[in-house]
């Protein structure tokens, strides 16, 4: 059994709700779409299965949209809105991301709603809250990301540079993952009292919130971070972390050695490798490995003794990962028990060794074009209730008729 299976959301089809329904139905709950006629827009996004557009070939709406399946309702109008009831009453939790008054103006905001069903969880997710004007606004993931503060913190040392942003609309995704956290929350509150509630989800918030230290270095003590290459960002400059490799790619090295054993085990590489008597430093690799205690960081640059061992595990990795491929420098860190992660592409990490072995990688049949696909599927793994796609993306209005015929 699925996690989430005999909970039945209701999903006004929105791009920025998306995620989070998609979320609910690969874990199980049986998650209904509410379209427009024409299909939701995110429908028409690209890229398309063989570069043909189409309203269900969008490769952007299979993703999201993964295990639910699709009704098509007219809200605007008075059959539209009786059938939207009649769904609410068989449902556990509506979750949507409309403007702040378009459901109070059809009535069919919660306060309309818990007269059909008392318990019902509803879930409003908009760019700053309810009720902030602002929530009325247009928006874009960009600007939410930019607002929110994520962006200050991401992009290069050299701050003539813009800040980055990440792709794949994570400022709605940050958002899903609160919807989420927050009505699975709200399920085990009603499992226990029996009392259903309305919650607000700012974007604007969740991504606050989600600036690491950003936020809280000025909160606490007035101080504004600095985005860094790869690095966190950080209220003063740390070193650089990025390795050169052999083979032309970059590991991240995260944290050189702190601990006596960390510095022994990468003598004893740098012995195996035979690259000892290129590193004259090995000397302060042996004293590392016989340090008493852990090192004191914040001596670093003060104490001369302490400042050439931490130094000199730095350069050794360097000089290794002068001499191996990028992935074997990888693997021969975490084999010692240092922190390092290549530097992948999105389809890189997809293929990466790891990542297959986990089962990353999911088949979904497509019926409608006698075929299957490969999917990203769950970073996370259940014993007892396993995650899974139940089914490929809906088709426009595919299960129309089977959904009235289960509320009438």
């Amino acid at each position: 059994m699925t996690a989430l299976a005999g909970l039945r959301v209701i999903e006004i089809a929105n791009e920025r709700i998306s995620y989070a329904g998609k979320l609910l139905a690969d874990m199980g709950a049986d998650v209904i779409l509410v379209e427009p006629a024409g299909g939701d827009p995110s429908r028409h996004y690209p890229p398309f299965v063989d570069d043909q557009p189409g309203p269900d070939r969008s490769l952007y709406w299979w993703h999201y949209n993964t295990s639910k399946r699709s009704v098509v309702l007219n809200l605007d109008d008075s059959n539209g809105q009786d059938q939207f009831r009649q769904l609410i009453k068989s449902a556990d939790i509506l979750i949507e991301a409309e403007n702040p008054q378009r459901l109070a103006k059809l009535g069919l905001d919660y306060a309309d709603l818990i007269k059909l069903r008392d318990d019902l969880i509803h879930v409003a997710m908009t760019s700053y809250g309810r009720d902030d004007p602002k929530s009325a606004l247009p928006v874009t993931d960009l600007t939410l990301m930019a607002a929110g503060g994520p962006v200050w913190s991401c992009g290069y040392d050299d701050h003539s540079l813009p800040p980055v942003r990440g792709l794949g609309n994570q400022g709605y995704n940050t958002g899903c993952h609160f919807v989420v956290m927050s009505l699975l929350t709200a399920v085990l509150h009603r499992g226990v009292s029996g009392i259903g509630q309305f919650i607000d989800v700012s974007m604007h918030a969740a991504l606050n919130v989600t600036t690491e230290a950003g936020s809280y270095s000025w909160l606490v003590a007035e101080k504004t971070v600095h985005r860094q290459t790869g690095r966190h960002a950080s209220t003063s400059p740390s070193g650089e972390s990025q390795i050169l490799c052999a083979d032309g790619r970059y590991a991240n090295t995260g944290v050189p050695p702190r601990f006596p054993h960390e510095f022994s085990s990468l003598l004893n590489w740098l012995r195996e490798l035979k690259l000892e008597a290129d590193f004259p430093e090995a000397v302060f690799l042996e004293m590392g490995a016989d340090w008493q205690g852990a090192f004191d960081l914040s001596l670093i640059g003060k104490d001369d003794t302490l400042t050439a061992v931490f130094s000199a595990g730095r350069h050794a990795l360097l000089l290794i990962a002068s001499r191996i491929s990028a992935y074997d420098f990888f693997f021969g860190c975490q084999s010692v028990g240092l922190s390092v992660g290549v530097i992948n592409s999105p389809e890189e990490a997809f293929e990466d060794p790891h990542t297959v072995a986990r089962g990353f990688q999911v088949d979904v049949e497509h019926d409608d074009l006698a075929s299957s696909y490969v999917y990203p599927g769950a970073p996370y793994r259940f014993e007892k209730t396993p995650w899974q796609i139940s089914r490929r993306a809906p088709l426009l209005g595919e299960h129309t008729e089977e959904i009235l015929a289960e509320i009438n």
